[in-house]
């Protein structure tokens, strides 16, 4: 059996309640690379296939005020190009040996994932790809300009759209002049002001090696990627300190609603409140607490009211997103616009019952196993297992994560779980948001 085996036969120890002592944590070793970067890595020789990653805190949080869409557009940009490679000489050298490489961003990270064949001649030609697009993005004019342009017909698109127009105004009013309240895909001024040189300025500020983190999974020894982590950030400029801190989120001090007035024949609900940071220590509660009320699908709280109840709805949910400062807590529903009114009451007082009593105890054990359960299928292979390397090492989370969240999770009682959701939930201070008929319709 592979260590990758074994350790996911301890985790599915935990999952199934089979374990009576604590398994042996996921083989993870971290260390710093010479030019600054923070490296995590598992050594997995199940496949011959090497999963890696580089992430920086370069996510849309980190856009100035007056440029929104800035972090979005530079990340895209990076691999339309880089070194002696054309845009399409990168496409064409990944594609002839088989590699994939996709870009991430939200609102703390930016980076890129490469998962290759870890033969030496593949293994070379793709890294080297990466390593271009880090250290020697070209940003190229022409390409710039007709990025650029695309992603503002995007934009004019999307702004049509009821549920994007939601999505934003639900964001500015939960962070109000706060860097998380910037849509991460701007807005029609700011990418219109968008230059080339904002984004090699970007690119310079942020992809720096002492912000890097590197995630590394796969069929390599440790020396193997020491070598890769420092090849893939020695080129990096490196700074001398920690990223710019964000500024504290500002609590919401009382109620906030907007009716925003669209022709859609469904109207768009959304209900939202600061949630939480990563670590944060009501984090394994309100989580558990969130599967009953509305991150449960069809056995959710919401669905039952909404839907099976009262037939206003096909779907509805909830959802935490936790960050780095605090992220939204959401409820989410879509009905028919005569009907939203209706709706929303039902989803306030849904809420209101469930922060007053909490979830019952048959409630709770169900959750667990949901989540508990569905957590194995979240960390079955080595590609979703990077992906929590990368979590661990960007948020500083402990190396035992991916084990203590099902144990965390199951050790639960229902007061604790009652005392948290009171403690962080108050219905009388959200953001509601209803985009379709007119306010009140």
């Amino acid at each position: 059996m592979s260590i990758a085996d074994a350790a996911r036969c301890a985790l599915l120890a935990i999952f199934c309640g089979l374990a009576l002592e604590a398994p042996a944590a996921l083989p993870i070793e971290t260390w710093r690379a010479d030019s600054g970067a923070k490296v995590l890595f598992m050594e997995v020789r199940d496949l011959p296939i090497i999963d890696v990653s580089v992430e920086f805190a370069a996510g849309t949080s980190r856009d100035p005020r007056d440029k929104a869409g800035l972090a979005r557009l530079t990340v895209h940009m990076m691999r339309l190009g880089a070194g002696s490679l054309s845009e399409s000489g990168v496409s064409d050298r990944l594609a002839d040996v088989g590699a994939r490489l996709v870009s991430r961003l939200d609102v703390d990270r930016a980076g890129y994932a490469l998962r290759t064949l870890s033969a030496p001649q593949a293994r070379e030609a793709a890294v080297s790809v990466l390593e271009a697009i880090l250290a020697e993005p070209a940003f190229d004019a022409g390409i710039f300009e007709r990025e650029r342009t695309r992603a503002l017909a995007g934009l004019r698109e999307a702004l049509s759209r009821p549920g994007t127009i939601a999505e934003r105004q639900l964001q500015a009013r939960l962070y109000p002049g706060h860097p998380y309240g910037l849509p991460a895909s701007g807005d029609l001024d700011s990418l219109a002001r968008l230059t080339r040189e904002d984004l090699l300025w970007f690119h310079r500020q942020h992809y720096v090696a002492d912000r890097a983190v590197v995630a590394i999974i796969g069929d390599l020894s440790r020396t193997q990627a020491q070598h890769l982590a420092q090849r893939l950030t020695a080129r990096l400029p490196t700074t001398s300190g920690v990223p710019r801190a964000l500024p504290p989120v500002p609590p919401l001090e009382a109620a906030v609603e907007a009716w925003v007035e669209h022709p859609a024949s469904q109207a768009y609900l959304r209900i939202g409140a600061l949630g939480l940071r990563r670590g944060d220590p009501d984090f394994y509660a309100l989580w558990l607490a969130n599967q009953v009320l509305g991150g449960g699908g069809w056995t959710s709280r919401l669905t039952a009211e909404l839907r099976e109840k009262r037939g206003l709805t096909y779907s509805a949910g909830s959802y935490f997103a936790p960050s780095a400062l605090e992220g939204p807590f959401v409820l989410v529903a879509q009905t028919q616009r005569a009907q939203a009114a209706e709706a929303l009451a039902v989803m306030r007082e849904t809420l209101r019952r469930f922060v007053e009593e909490g979830p019952g105890k048959e409630e709770l054990e169900a959750a667990k196993q949901n989540v508990i359960g569905g957590f194995v299928l979240r960390v079955d292979s080595n590609e979703k297992i990077h992906e929590y390397l990368g979590l661990i090492g960007f948020y500083d989370l402990p190396l035992d994560y991916i084990e203590r969240f099902p144990r965390e999770i199951g050790k639960l009682t229902v007061q604790q779980v009652r005392e948290a959701v009171r403690r962080r939930i108050d219905p009388a201070r959200m953001v509601t948001v209803v985009v379709g008929p007119p306010a009140g319709g």
